[in-house]
C-alpha cells in the first residue's frame, strides 16, 4: 500500500543519513555510478533464488523483504552455513558450528529455523564431530522452504518490482512514479553500503 510504501521510503532515507560518505564529490559519483543495478542483473534474480542471494545487492533486498515479514532467520542461517564451510582451522569448526546451532537450530534458539524432526535430529547428530558439511542438509531445507515460500513472494513486492521496472515506465498501478522507483534504486545502494 501506499502507506506502507512511504515508511520504507521513509526508513531507507534515514538510513542514508547514518551512512558515512566520502567528502570527495567524484568519489561520490564513480561510486554510484559503479554500484548501480542494470535491469539485466535484477531480472536474473527472477530466474532463481540461487541467482538473487549470490548477488550481493540482490541478498540485500532479500533480507530487507524479509525483515518486512520478520521472516529474516532463514537468509540468516544460510548465509551463516555459508560462511561456516570456508572455515579453515580445524580448531575453529567446532565453536562456530556450536554458534550456528544454538542461534538457529536448538530447541531454545534465538532465531529458531523451521526444520522437520528428521532434519534436525540429524544436525543435532552432526553436533558431535562438526565437520564443514555438518550444516549440508539443514541449509537445503531451508534453501528449499524460501524458495517456494518467500522468494515467490519477494518477486511481487515492491523490493523487487520497484528495481526491475524501468525509470519512466508509467504511472499505472503496477508502476509507481519515476521519482519514486529513482528513490528505491538510490537507497537499495544505500542498503547495500549500510548493511
Amino acid at each position: 500500500s501506499a502507506k506502507d510504501m512511504k515508511h520504507r521510503l521513509g526508513f531507507l532515507l534515514q538510513k542514508s543519513d547514518s551512512c558515512d560518505y566520502s567528502s570527495s564529490q567524484s568519489k561520490k559519483e564513480k561510486m554510484s555510478s559503479s554500484q548501480r543495478l542494470s535491469q539485466e542483473e535484477v531480472r536474473k534474480w527472477a530466474d532463481s533464488l540461487e541467482n538473487l542471494i549470490h548477488h550481493d545487492r540482490g541478498l540485500a533486498a532479500f533480507r530487507a523483504f524479509l525483515k518486512s515479514e520478520y521472516s529474516e532467520e532463514n537468509i540468516e542461517f544460510w548465509v551463516s552455513c555459508e560462511e561456516y564451510k570456508k572455515t579453515k582451522s580445524p580448531a575453529k569448526l567446532s565453536p562456530k558450528a556450536r554458534k550456528i546451532y544454538d542461534e538457529f537450530i536448538s530447541v531454545q534458539a534465538t532465531k529458531e529455523v523451521n526444520l522437520d524432526s528428521c532434519t534436525r535430529e540429524k544436525t543435532s547428530h552432526n553436533m558431535l564431530e562438526p565437520t564443514l558439511s555438518c550444516f549440508d542438509e539443514a541449509q537445503r531445507k531451508i534453501f528449499t522452504l524460501m524458495e517456494k515460500d518467500s522468494y515467490r513472494r519477494f518477486l511481487k513486492s515492491p523490493y523487487y518490482l520497484d528495481l526491475v521496472s524501468p525509470p519512466g515506465a508509467g504511472c499505472g498501478p503496477e508502476n509507481c512514479k519515476r521519482n519514486h522507483t529513482h528513490s528505491l534504486d538510490c537507497n537499495s545502494n544505500i542498503i547495500s553500503q549500510c548493511a
